[in-house]
């Protein structure tokens, strides 16, 4: 009764995407996951984070722009605790819809944990200690990953922090150090910061954001200066203190020791692969010596019909990408002919503010390789569209081969530039040119435009 020809353990982003695509094609499909349908980005991630960014834009306009916009009140109240309880109906609301389209797709969902033995099978023990077993032709395994733990200063959800409990606390801290200057700690700056709270942003390396484009790194340092928000670059945490007050938080940078107070920190410096405990070594499935699991172009381990997707591979850590991965999985596993995974058309978004949205080459990487490029850029500040929003400062830049303007890569910062890259990727995918950029037409008056004044 319980054989199927795709097994997916893990209903994340990947995972139920990967699903779906599955019952599609026809093939019998089964989902197992442990917690909630969704994974992290729909229960604790992505989505009640921008719900929660959101109302800190608001919050924003209300607290330093109002008299811009001809707004004037007396005794502004905020209510940080209504503002999650608004994420986390959002969240409810969006994986009911996922268990809804597993029962309308007939994809089986098994909730428990899996272990992979022998043979494609698949034992799944729920929170009782009972166990199914499943038989699989294939398995898709999107188990994600979780918060790096620092010894001796593991979250506890009072004063020390991780981003799962930082996005469910209803009570807004007076005072926070942030440890981790990508994107998760940014986005989390950029809502402390629109309530009110004292928020310092504490990153190891030379810049916020560092896998971004050094220029868009510059003005998002520039910009949380002018908000408010305390950087420290250059800075590696030593040790946190618990205190009568909070936490007292030891950084060490090239100009000494130094101490931070604050009431909390939250402490977000990377993640490690969900692979222990699930049958990948009894299964044979090579892992990197951290555990991410190795796998080809198209998704595929060492062993036959056994895949990896998403946060698990450690190849890219993002929710759109896990849900393409999971798509190639499938169609392979289906006979069909999907394009390979292309990491460099994936786009990234920090929905910070401003906000950054960026894929493929960076000017950086294009002088490290020493390659012939144009590089081309335009500021907001002359975009109709950003002046009247009141949001004009940052750019877009985009990086092209010198010989024939085919695009290699993009990076923006400004007003929502997340919902204009699109646009860029869509051209570098089809080998478009700054050329054929240049010939669309934009509507006006949009951000969007700002593609045309870069080309």
């Amino acid at each position: 009764m319980n054989q199927y020809d795709i097994v997916v353990i893990g209903a994340g982003p990947g995972g139920y995407v990967a699903a779906l695509r599955s019952s599609e094609l026809g093939l019998k499909t089964a989902i197992i996951e442990k917690e909630n349908l969704g994974g992290v980005c729909l229960n604790v991630g992505c989505i009640p984070s921008k719900s929660l960014l959101k109302n800190s834009e608001i919050a924003r306009t209300l607290r330093k722009n109002a008299k811009t916009f001809g707004i004037s009140f007396e005794n502004l109240q905020l209510d940080y605790a209504a503002a999650v309880e608004r994420s986390r109906k959002i969240s409810k609301r969006l994986c009911m819809g996922v268990a809804s389209l597993m029962k309308t797709n007939s994809v089986e969902v098994f909730e428990g944990h899996a272990t992979i033995q022998q043979g494609k099978k698949i034992t799944v023990q729920n929170k009782s200690g009972d166990s199914t077993e499943l038989t699989a032709k294939s398995i898709i395994l999107a188990t994600g990953a979780h918060s790096i733990e620092l010894p001796g200063m593991e979250s506890d959800g009072d004063r020390i922090l991780n981003y799962q409990q930082a996005i469910l606390q209803t009570r807004l801290p007076k005072s926070v150090v942030i440890i981790g200057g990508g994107a998760i700690g940014v986005e989390f700056a950029t809502i402390w910061n629109a309530y009110g709270v004292e928020v310092t942003v504490v990153e190891m390396k030379k810049h916020l954001v560092p896998n971004e484009d050094t220029e868009v790194s510059v003005e998002l340092e520039r910009m949380f200066k002018k908000q408010g928000i305390k950087v420290k670059t250059g800075s590696a945490l030593t040790r946190v203190e618990k205190t009568e007050f909070g936490v007292a938080v030891l950084i060490h940078s090239e100009n000494g020791d130094s101490q931070i107070d604050a009431e909390q920190v939250m402490i977000s410096i990377g993640f490690q692969p969900n692979s222990s405990e699930i049958g990948l070594e009894s299964a044979g499935i090579q892992i990197h010596q951290k555990g991410w699991v190795l796998t080809d172009e198209y998704c595929r381990t060492n062993i036959p019909d056994i895949y990896a997707i998403g946060d698990l591979t450690g190849k890219i850590m993002l929710a759109h990408a896990a849900s393409a991965m999971g798509k190639i999985a499938v169609e392979k596993i289906a006979g069909l002919n999907p394009d390979p995974l292309n990491v460099n058309l994936i786009p990234h978004t920090t929905f910070c503010f401003p906000q950054i949205a960026s894929f493929g080459l960076t000017e950086d990487a294009a002088s490290e390789k020493d390659l012939p490029i144009q590089v081309k850029k335009a500021n907001f500040i002359a975009n109709g569209k950003a002046l009247g929003i009141g949001e004009n400062e940052g750019w877009a830049k985009i990086i092209a081969d010198a010989s024939t303007g085919i695009i290699l890569g993009a990076s923006l910062i400004g007003p929502e530039v997340s919902e204009i890259l699109p646009v860029l990727t869509l051209a570098a995918k089809n080998q478009l040119t700054i050329q054929d950029i240049h010939k669309n037409i934009f509507a006006h008056p949009t951000l969007s435009e700002i593609l045309m004044e870069t080309v």
